[in-house]
């Protein structure tokens, strides 16, 4: 059992600032944090949630969403936060899965939500019309005496690009989980403040770092979106200790007019996931003082599994560093024996902060694990001799070209390299004579240029020759899913692969 954390932080410090919006400069304390979830979840309770109701709420980046999220939490009803990047017609079937009592929503997805509730019956809170007035009115309810560990919190659904989207379960003890295996990772202490901007529908939107700062009794700066202006604003400030962003947040800092005057180690502790952070990248903040951290982990892990040390993260660039505390990791082979150092197998989890499963899909909550109870990555990795974890890609991203394994990451660092390339994305397509072949999407960075035939080139230089792109195509941006991985299978092919 687990207490109410926002009531208990409200208890030991009442007056400590929780949020910080920063578009309005509006704080919000950990009292009022706590009022406000304590009426609101009296105010969806007059609205009809009970225990285990669902809640779907379709909002961007604002305090109100953790109000909310705290409020089910007194109520025991179960969050959905859906993606707000999707058409109403789409999210039909999220909706459909999921069914929920309430449909939270804010002003820019109005039309989305009442789209996707057509036909259900569903009530709906407005964040702007209904919310503030009713949330202020309502008594504040006396909760839950505590939150079961193995009890659902929220569900975050898989972003679908294998197929139909999962709802994948959290629970309160997964939240603890993470709380202790990020905070350890990244020395996270009481008074640190961090950024919240990545979609609240992504577990990193609440989990990295926002939930376990809340935890820690810390301070959380929300934007609406990752703008890189007021983010290394607030760093010369001193106001920011703690960051995760994805590969493209730090090209966006790079390529920004303040880079460049930003005295970057006044923030103490910088990492990385959802996708590998090029070498070239780590290597250019390190030039000023900031040691980015790569890591890995899944929604499925709760999300924090992998997270390389600051004191070897150079030493070991390319690294996602080794599991944390309360999570093992190993590498098996496709037959699911552990596999040893150096070699490439997929990467498989275990441990106390796994998802139970997913959301009314018993047949693809057996998928995930294996029969030693291990989770099934669906990623490829090895081990270095000291224990550090090199991933390679997904299992299916994975090509054979003239009998030979590709890994698109090697690849794709590769080129990264090339001092006019922005971001690459390497795929497997089609060959009559090799089986299959890769084929470079380039993204340029801004007045650079470079040929298809310069860039094979730098590659072969650095690769051997099955690894070298046969196809090089550039493009303006890569079709990305909300943690900013590339959706490679959206990518177009070449006409000549066709």
């Amino acid at each position: 059992m687990i207490t109410d954390i926002i009531r208990r932080r409200a208890a030991l410090g009442p007056d400590r600032t929780a949020f910080h919006t920063v578009e309005t400069g509006e704080r919000v304390s950990y009292a009022q944090l706590e009022d406000r979830s304590a009426r609101a979840a009296s105010l969806m309770a007059d609205r009809g949630v009970r225990h285990g109701d669902r809640v779907a709420i379709l909002c961007r980046n604002r305090v109100e969403f953790f109000e909310i999220m705290f409020a089910c939490a007194k109520l025991g009803a179960i969050l959905v936060p859906l993606n707000w990047r999707m058409p109403g017609a789409e999210l039909k079937g999220l909706i459909a899965d999921c069914t929920p009592t309430l449909m939270v929503t804010g002003a820019e997805d109005r039309d989305t939500a009442a789209i996707a509730i057509e036909d259900q019956r569903v009530t709906v809170l407005d964040l702007e019309t209904d919310y503030p007035s009713a949330r202020d009115a309502a008594k504040p309810h006396p909760g839950r005496t505590g939150w079961p560990e193995d009890e659902t919190w929220y569900l975050i659904y898989t972003s679908g690009t294998t197929g139909q989207p999962k709802g994948v379960i959290q629970t309160y003890g997964m939240a603890m989980i993470n709380y202790i295996n990020i905070g350890q990772a990244i020395g996270l202490r009481g008074d640190d403040a961090t950024l919240n901007f990545l979609p609240l529908f992504h577990t990193a939107g609440i989990n990295l770092h926002t939930l376990p700062v809340l935890i820690a009794g810390g301070l959380v700066h929300i934007l609406p979106g990752f703008e890189p202006g007021p983010m290394l604003k607030l760093i010369d400030e001193g106001a920011l200790d703690v960051f995760i962003g994805v590969p493209a947040c730090y090209r966006g800092l790079i390529l920004h007019e303040d880079f460049a005057k930003t005295d970057l180690t006044r923030l103490r502790h910088w990492a990385c996931g959802g996708a590998p952070l090029p070498d070239i990248l780590v290597e250019q903040f390190a030039d000023r003082g900031a040691v980015v951290c790569n890591g890995f982990g899944m929604t499925e892990t709760g999300p924090t599994a992998f997270l390389v040390d600051p004191e070897r993260a150079l030493e070991k660039i390319g690294s996602v560093g080794k599991p944390q505390v309360m999570i093992d990791a190993r590498i098996a082979s496709h037959e699911g024996v552990p596999v040893a150092p150096g070699e490439t197998g997929e990467i498989q989890f275990f441990g106390p902060g796994l998802t139970p499963g997913y959301w009314n899909r018993p047949d693809e909550t057996e998928k995930l694990f294996t029969p030693d109870g291990w989770l099934k990555s669906g990623d490829l990795g090895r081990f270095d001799e000291d224990g550090y974890c090199f991933v390679a890609g997904r299992i299916k991203e994975m090509y054979i070209s003239g009998g030979e394994n590709v890994y698109p990451a090697e690849v794709e660092n590769v080129l990264h390299e090339h001092p006019a390339v922005l971001e690459a994305a390497v795929a497997g397509v089609a060959d009559e004579k090799w089986g299959e072949v890769g084929c470079a999407h380039i993204m340029l960075r801004p007045n650079q240029s470079a040929g298809e035939d310069e860039l094979r080139a730098w590659c072969r230089e650095r690769l051997a020759a099955y690894k070298v792109p046969k196809y090089v195509r550039f493009a303006a941006d890569f079709p990305r899913t909300a943690a900013g991985k590339v959706q490679k299978h959206l990518l177009p092919e070449p006409e000549t692969a066709q």
